[in-house]
């Protein structure tokens, strides 16, 4: 569509992001009114009249921008921001709000299935999550080989309608199996308990303290109640004991007083202590936004970069669009050697249930990211000198230099996805009180939105700054060779330290629920 590649790249992570932090809404709406079954369903369609519309768009001449015209020997593009543009962006926005509601519900759907009472039930859970991301990547494989050849060489519309026709076999596929899925009946709106809870205790912190606002014990379920065993069914109701608040963020505690002046705020020790549950999950989930921000650059900066080197491997002339397949590969084959070598070896060492915690599986992939960061920066600094000793800096032709030096930052970043996405969901899900699942495991995916818009926001940031003290920008113009890309990618290094830091210090004081492994 013409764009330039920092227009480019932000409208990508722009994209990117809109989608993964539409999860949220999908697992709300799972947790709170609907099963992940439905939301499965329904979203599942709103993304295929996405692509339809895409697909149409790409198809239909009238509906593109002109082509580019040459001038001087030097093509000259322009960007369309008219009507088409407006149908570029509708359909890219409604296949956002159906990959954002599939996201929020198909994992924690899968998840369900399980009977968590048992080892043997948490053990299948745990290797679920793995082969869900397992089969993330296969369809990744499929994506960004054999359609993106589609596309080259056949043409953006094909490619579109593979993926329109793909998604739409998807729903009868996933109805095949109606007849057996346990769907977890919501229980209410997940966020009426939030703010309930923090409304109460800013309330009763306020209110001038007396003798008769003492906590009370209430008559509530304990935080790991038999919920989890009826299935969810509202018209079973156990009677459990009565149990105090824990001493944990004791400020929630003060939602619980006797006789207070607004009943619609009554809490339960239940209820503050599900609370409680969210409050300590939220700083692990801010220590993986910055991971995210690095594998943005898969989807951006990195494509570009291939996209200037010599991307043959023989005979065979790999699109730039196809570098993705690197780190998709390594976890094809790493999942299944995590899930059925380094767990069984780690259960054995530590002779616990786990073997590696969730927490130990999401501090590896923010290491890995660093270390990804580094290597971006090392192999752009040696891609722009073949660029200069080349006299090639102002040339579109491709450096004499393979692109498989950018696969490197590529099986890095793909290394850290596994550990850190995995890892997160499965910590999200078995963390998370019952009533809130789908939207916790759902986060997994808003870190990854966040993530995106962090990235869009760092590179208008830095471009910003170093235009102020530089006649050009870091990261300006249609010239990859004129960018300061190795000194963004050392930027992102130094970042990803200082969130490794502000992780551990979080991690260390973290004790798991009762609900948890």
């Amino acid at each position: 569509m013409h764009f330039s590649p920092s227009s480019s790249a932000n409208i990508v992570t722009n994209f990117m992001g809109t989608a993964f932090l539409l999860a949220l809404f999908g697992g709300f709406l799972a947790d709170a009114f609907f099963t992940t079954y439905r939301i499965y369903v329904i979203s599942a369609a709103i993304e295929f009249m996405g692509l339809l519309l895409l697909t149409v768009q790409a198809h239909t001449r009238s509906l593109k921008p002109p082509t580019c015209v040459l001038e001087d020997g030097i093509a000259s593009c322009r960007e369309d921001e008219g009507g088409k543009a407006v149908m570029l962006f509708a359909g890219l926005y409604i296949v956002a709000l159906g990959v954002g509601g599939i996201k929020g519900s198909l994992a924690p759907h899968g998840a369900e299935q399980y009977d968590e009472t048992t080892q043997l039930g948490r053990k299948q859970r745990s290797a679920f999550f793995n082969y869900y991301v397992f089969c993330l990547s296969c369809g990744a494989l499929i994506a960004v080989t054999f359609v993106v050849w589609i596309e080259d060489n056949k043409g953006w519309q094909w490619g579109f309608g593979i993926s329109t026709a793909t998604i739409l076999l998807s729903i009868p596929i996933f109805l095949l199996g109606s007849p057996f899925y346990r769907n977890k009946i919501p229980t209410g709106s997940p966020l009426t308990t939030i703010f309930k809870v923090l409304t109460a205790a800013i309330f009763n912190t306020c209110k001038s303290k007396n003798s008769s606002n003492a906590v009370t014990e209430v008559h509530s379920s304990p935080t790991c109640s038999n919920e989890s065993r009826d299935e969810g069914n509202s018209n079973v109701k156990e009677k459990v004991p009565s149990q105090k608040p824990t001493e944990d963020i004791k400020f929630l505690n003060r939602a619980l007083r006797n006789n207070p002046a607004y009943p619609i705020v009554q809490c339960t020790v239940k209820e503050v202590e599900e609370v409680k549950i969210v409050v300590k999950i939220f700083p692990i989930f801010m220590s993986t936004i910055m991971l995210n921000c690095c594998l943005a650059q898969l989807s951006t900066f990195s494509v570009q970069q291939a996209a200037t080197m010599n991307t043959k491997l023989g005979s065979l002339k790999v699109p730039p669009a196809s570098l993705p397949v690197f780190p998709v590969i390594f976890i094809l084959i790493l999942a299944p050697v995590y899930n059925h070598v380094i767990i069984p070896f780690a259960r054995k060492v530590t002779k616990t249930e786990m073997g590696i915690t969730h927490l130990q599986r999401i501090g590896t992939g923010l290491i890995l990211s660093i270390v990804a960061m580094a290597v971006a920066a090392l192999v752009e600094i040696k891609r722009k000198r073949v660029a200069v000793n080349s006299g090639l800096v102002n040339s579109s032709e491709p450096l004499p230099i393979t692109f498989l030096w950018v696969a490197l930052q590529y099986l890095f970043l793909g290394s850290a996805d596994l550990f850190t996405l995995a890892g997160m969901m499965e910590f999200f899900f078995t963390d998370a009180p019952l009533s809130m699942r789908s939207l916790a495991t759902s986060l997994s995916w808003a870190s990854l939105a966040m993530g995106y818009y962090f990235s869009t926001v760092l590179v208008s940031i830095v471009n910003n700054i170093t235009s102020t003290y530089r006649h050009t920008p870091w990261l300006f113009g249609s010239n990859l060779n004129h960018y300061h890309l190795e000194r963004f990618y050392w930027l992102m290094c130094i970042l990803g330290g200082l969130n490794f830091l502000h992780f551990l210090f979080w991690a260390a004081r973290y004790k798991y629920s009762s609900t948890g492994p």
